[in-house]
């Protein structure tokens, strides 16, 4: 079966979606309620409407939220990868979550795509399966709109390209690597560059010709230009990303750790400003030192157990064993260039590494090949302890429920204003002891076209404006800290304590940060009497 390649590319690409989709009575499609998916989400709808940015609304201080920009154009400062795998899923079969699925799949069969060039096809298979069992229906980046599996692919197309052009001359293979290459800088620009540099230093062991880095590097024109209009459109520069413009405006999102915290430039909400502190505060004051970078790169280690289930530990040992060799040691290069350039930001998820995901893979399989030469019966005893340890987790979820708090809050609000009839508009209030990463403030790229208009509680002076912009619309009030979250018609005279403190600041909302004061770090906090 593992010679039969095509027949093994389709198998893994339809078996991750198929035990995922089984698991949907138990886990249902997911729910975003987090930032980074709602940012995600807003640039898969703009693209849906064949645009790159949308038109700043002219009452745009009641939908400020997080990293969104709002002014000179409405816009997710999120790149467009994710959001066009995304959008794709959404215009092909009405969900977007459907393009999730896709790329995951395409992700687990590009893996074994990637291992033939290293490894033999029995094995390549064996990898394949391991991404399922890593990386498909139980993972994160299979159960949320963040992304992971985008990436991924893009570092399989690279790392399968690369030893396959190395042999010979192939306009295929060239076209692969630049589609891998693109397909990473659109998703993550800032690890691209550690995905380039790896490529540098695999040319450095093996020559390619100069054919194929002509054509590699042609091919990659387009995505550059796409970047180039896409922050165009959005920022009103070609050469200024809408990452870089949220920074100055909002101070948000932090800065790598030697340049200095960014300053914001425009007045910040209560949950703005929390949110600010706390990137302040994973920043640390002014830029790095070399025991900070130790410490941080030290505690850090333990999430990369992420990309290697606990019976693989021992295969990472005996991988160790072939580091004499080359192209085993450009693995370790390869792992240490990102780890070490990622390093540099205060934050770390997972799918920031995911262009690793196939080399992670990669040394998985030859370290169990190593074992095999050891011990026939201890490495089928290790990836039967991988099977049983995929088969526990899948059958565990059956019974269980797969939607966090926050995601059952919000299906019940959005089932209760699905019920009602015409187009609302509601208002979000938050009481003092609000989570600011519980947002409820996204719309989508149209925002008054859609059917529900989510909006910050300003008091009712200033509610006053956008009531009659939305002349036509139901009006209701939402305060989500309630247990369970209250939805009630809207009433002028109605207020809160909440409502009270933050009228006096309509349109700022939040005291602005001033450009000549920097922010003293001070300890992350979640509630808002921290800011008044």
């Amino acid at each position: 079966f593992a010679e039969r390649r095509a027949l093994c590319l389709l198998f893994l690409f339809v078996a991750p979606i198929v035990l995922r989709l089984v698991l949907l009575p138990v886990r249902p499609v997911p729910v975003p309620d987090v930032y980074d998916a709602f940012g995600h989400l807003l640039v898969a709808d703009t693209l849906r409407h064949w645009r790159l940015a949308n038109p700043p609304h002219p009452l745009s201080q009641f939908f400020e939220t997080f990293f969104v920009l709002q002014t000179p154009a409405y816009s997710s400062i999120y790149p467009l990868g994710q959001g066009i795998v995304l959008a794709l899923g959404r215009a092909l079969f009405g969900l977007p979550w459907v393009g999730v699925l896709a790329t995951t799949g395409l992700m687990c069969a590009a893996v074994y795509w990637m291992l033939l060039a290293w490894t033999t096809p029995v094995w390549a298979l064996a990898g394949g399966l391991l991404a399922i069992a890593q990386f498909g229906p139980l993972s994160l980046w299979m159960n949320d709109y963040w992304g992971g599996s985008v990436a991924a692919l893009a570092g399989c197309l690279v790392f399968g390209s690369l030893p396959r052009l190395s042999n010979t001359w192939s306009v295929r293979h060239a076209v692969s690597l630049a589609a891998g290459l693109s397909i990473h800088w659109l998703t993550r620009p800032y690890e691209s560059l550690f995905l380039f540099a790896s490529v540098g230093l695999f040319l450095l062991w093996r020559r390619i010709s100069v054919r194929s880095l002509s054509a590699t590097a042609l091919l990659l024109v387009p995505a550059a230009a796409l970047t180039l209009l896409h922050n165009w459109r959005v920022t009103g520069s070609a050469v200024t990303l809408p990452y870089q413009l949220s920074q100055y405006q909002y101070g948000v999102p932090a800065s790598v750790t030697f340049q200095q915290i960014p300053v914001p430039h425009r007045p910040l909400t209560p949950q703005q400003q929390l949110g600010y502190r706390m990137q302040a505060v994973a920043h640390g004051p002014g830029t790095d030192s070399v025991a900070a970078y130790v410490r941080r790169f030290l505690f850090r280690l333990r999430s990369y157990r992420f990309f290697f289930m606990p019976p693989l530990y021992l295969a990472l040992l005996a991988f160790l064993v072939r580091c004499r060799e080359p192209r085993w040691r450009w693995v370790l290069a390869t792992f240490a260039v990102f780890m070490l350039g990622e390093n540099f930001y205060p934050y770390f998820h997972a799918h920031y590494l995911a262009a690793l995901t196939g080399l992670c893979v990669l040394v998985s399989v030859v370290g169990l090949e190593v074992i095999t030469r050891w011990s026939a019966l201890m490495s089928g005893f290790v990836m039967t302890l991988c099977a049983a340890y995929f088969v526990f987790w899948y059958g565990a979820q059956v019974g269980q429920d797969g939607l966090s708090s926050g995601s059952q809050s919000r299906i019940a609000v959005n089932r209760q204003l699905a019920g009602m009839a015409g187009r609302k508009l509601v208002f979000v209030r938050y009481s003092d002891h609000h989570v600011f990463q519980n947002e409820w403030v996204y719309n989508e790229a149209d925002i008054d076209s859609a059917s529900v208009v989510w909006a910050r509680d300003l008091g009712p002076e200033e509610n006053e404006k956008l009531r009659g912009y939305y002349h036509d619309r139901t009006v209701w009030l939402l305060e989500p800290d309630e247990q369970p979250p209250s939805l009630s018609p809207y009433a002028v005279e109605q207020t809160s304590p909440s409502a009270i403190v933050h009228e006096p600041a309509q349109a700022e909302i939040a005291e602005p940060v001033k450009p000549e004061k920097k922010l003293k770090p001070s300890k992350p906090t979640l509630r808002f009497e921290d800011v008044k």
